[in-house]
């Protein structure tokens, strides 16, 4: 008889997305990304953090203050960093699961990659501006918004 607690293709797929999310240097927030093909095949996977070369221990990280001051004009997305992660073919027709809603920044770029469905774990700022935005353009270009159905599975992992 074969094992029954093996890890649901969701739950394997977001716990990636969730593991990725502990490679952020961000203090407040961490986000990871999975991209997956129709075929359940990992194509990338992506967390929020500084650009290459654009060193984390100089650039803000800070919430509050001027612009300049702050993390948001430097910092790029989980998801954002998944796609320009990708380096095969297209994306056409893929998943991307991630711990948090995509903001419209991140939206625009899922939707231009062809990635046609969204599983989330969170939706924290859903009612802003940002996530309003994001859930009228998935709307428009018929991108799937799944909430990811978490078992309450607890998974540990020894590294």
């Amino acid at each position: 008889m074969k094992r029954q607690d093996y890890l649901l293709w969701d739950e394997y797929f977001m716990g990636i997305a969730e593991l990725s999310a502990q490679r952020s240097k961000d203090p407040s927030t961490q986000v990871g990304a999975c991209i997956v093909s129709e075929n359940n095949k990992i194509l990338s996977v992506g967390y929020n953090g500084m650009p290459r070369d654009c060193s984390d221990d100089i650039f803000p990280w800070e919430r509050e203050g001027s612009s300049l001051d702050t993390k948001y004009f430097f910092v790029c997305h989980a998801e954002l960093n998944a796609i320009l992660n990708f380096r095969g073919g297209s994306l056409e027709g893929s998943r991307i699961y991630t711990t948090l809603f995509p903001c419209n920044e991140c939206a625009k770029a899922i939707i231009q990659s062809g990635i046609s469905e969204i599983i989330y774990k969170s939706n924290k700022y859903l009612g802003t501006e940002s996530v309003t935005a994001s859930i009228r353009m998935f709307e428009a270009a018929g991108v799937k918004m799944t909430p990811y159905n978490s078992g309450n599975k607890k998974l540990v992992i020894e590294l």
